[in-house]
């Protein structure tokens, strides 16, 4: 199977490494990798707020202003880009009058899509923006149009980036915040296909140009609700219904989530699985490329010159829940299995850094696919944070474009790529990533460069099985540590990858 960016006129690849190659054109930079592809989404869903994020001042829990003080340290570690909230489906019920004021007169919300929980809304507008400010990342707040109107999303804009003499400023003030927030990610309805409205494409498109019309600001990046996984009628009704009105948006949305059985009433464990279940993972997560390509191809053919960017701002692996876990709560594990997910799905969007510009893993802290779990005063660091601490190299880098062949991981007569790849450069440094997909043998490459440069670091994330995961109250089993490399020769250099594994490879 063969892979590339460039089609390869000729490789002179000898012995062990005759199948598996990467040529880097260092000199041949592409366009910039938006920090934000490596966006993270945080929605009122199971404790990914409550307890993860948020324990109040009043917690024995150490935390900072009633933010927990590890998950803080821990995602300023990550450098997280831009945080989505506050859904997901639960955006398209919450009222963001109800979130703000003093905490104790706030009124109260029953989560119907999340476990049926009621919320006490002690978590709000303030909370959210403040915390983004805390961590050091770009909000990205999601607007609601299914239960919402017009009016309720214009005054929500006021409240949170007007410095003008209004009544939501002044509002705002009265609440605290002198200041307005800088605020420019503005989503617009969230799976209207569904949870968010059950609309048809027409008319969401149809009401998504009446509140972008009065969603104004300096900057502001307005993104369209747009499909789920492969549905390209959504894509074309969409974007045909704003032809001519194109620069009401910056960005389509994109939802898509790897489960092992392609079967959402039985997904399959995060914990307990075989060689099948991670494969098909692994086969499954890489058709987000081909889905990518489709609805890219859509959109150009309406936006030729490709200002309106794709945001897969929905990503990740989807499991049953954790046996005596709360319904509703989508809480899951974390294993190398995962972390080989987040590898792949990485690559593949910095390679497509000239039209995605913003994707967001599925969620934060504690639901889905979390580079953070905690339990009471206990956190743990996913082999998925991990991934993100490796791969944080690349963002605001160039994309270097690469050429890559690769022998393919089989299992019972299907086939996937056993290597993926992206590289970036930025400062003088080459950061390039691999991953090993295969779980039963070492994969050896070979890596080609154009110019001289020598091995500056290399990072690993491997362990002894893909069923390994890191778990309270005891040591990590999966993290980063130190790889080694031989050195550059005539312009070459030769790697051997463990199975199941991911690379940093970083070259000066």
């Amino acid at each position: 199977m063969k892979i590339s960016l460039l089609i390869i006129s000729s490789l002179f690849i000898v012995n062990v490494f005759a199948q598996n190659t990467i040529v880097l054109n260092v000199d041949s930079v592409g366009p910039k990798i938006n920090k934000e592809i490596y966006g993270h989404f945080s929605e009122h869903l199971g404790t990914c707020i409550y307890e993860g994020i948020y324990v109040g001042k009043d917690s024995e829990i150490p935390n900072i202003n009633g933010y927990r003080k590890d998950v803080v340290e821990a995602l300023k570690e990550m450098k997280v880009p831009v945080l989505r909230w506050p859904g997901g489906c639960f955006a398209d019920t919450y009222h963001w009058k109800d979130g703000i004021g003093q905490q104790e007169d706030r009124p109260s919300i029953v989560n119907v899509f999340w476990g049926g929980v009621t919320e006490d809304n002690s978590f709000g507008t303030h909370e959210f923006l403040d915390f983004c400010e805390l961590i050091g990342t770009e909000p990205y707040l999601s607007i609601n149009v299914g239960s919402g109107s017009v009016q309720e999303a214009m005054e929500w804009v006021e409240y949170v980036t007007s410095s003008d003499e209004s009544p939501m400023t002044e509002l705002r003030k009265e609440n605290g915040r002198e200041d307005p927030w800088d605020v420019k990610f503005w989503g617009i309805g969230n799976e209207t296909w569904g949870c968010g409205g059950e609309m048809s494409p027409g008319y969401y498109a149809d009401l998504f140009r009446n509140y972008s019309a009065y969603i104004r600001g300096n900057g502001f990046q307005k993104v369209i609700c747009g499909p789920s996984a492969d549905d390209t009628h959504w894509t074309e009704t969409i974007m045909s219904k704003l032809q001519g009105k194109l620069n009401l948006t910056q960005g389509v949305s994109m939802h898509y989530y790897t489960l092992p059985t392609g079967n959402w009433g039985s997904k399959g464990s995060s914990v307990d699985f075989e060689e099948d279940m991670y494969f098909s993972t692994l086969h499954g997560t890489m058709k987000i490329e081909d889905y990518i390509n489709q609805h890219l191809a859509v959109m150009l053919k309406y936006d030729k010159e490709g200002k309106v960017k794709l945001i897969v701002d929905e990503w990740g692996t989807w499991y049953d829940q954790l046996p005596g876990t709360k319904g509703g709560f989508l809480q899951q594990q974390n294993t190398v299995r995962d972390a080989l997910v987040a590898g792949i799905n990485l690559n593949i969007f910095n390679n497509h850094a000239d039209m995605i510009s913003m994707a967001n893993i599925a969620q934060i802290v504690n639901v889905l696919q979390s580079p953070i779990l905690t339990k009471g005063k206990e956190m743990v660091k996913t082999p998925t944070y991990y991934i993100f601490k490796m791969y944080n190299v690349h963002q605001e880098a160039n994309l270097v474009p690469l050429e890559l062949q690769t022998e393919d991981y089989s299992y019972e007569g299907e086939s996937i790529p056993a290597i993926t790849a992206s590289a970036s450069e930025k400062d003088g440094v080459v950061s390039v990533t691999i991953t090993n997909a295969n779980p039963n043998k070492t994969v050896s490459i070979n890596c080609s460069l154009n110019k001289d440069l020598k091995v500056a670091d290399a990072k690993i994330l491997t362990s002894n099985s893909y069923t390994d995961y890191n778990d309270f109250g005891k040591e990590e089993k999966v993290s980063l540590s130190d790889f080694s490399t031989a050195e550059v020769r005539d312009k070459q250099l030769n790697i051997s990858i463990p199975a199941h594994s991911v690379l940093l490879l970083q070259l000066q």
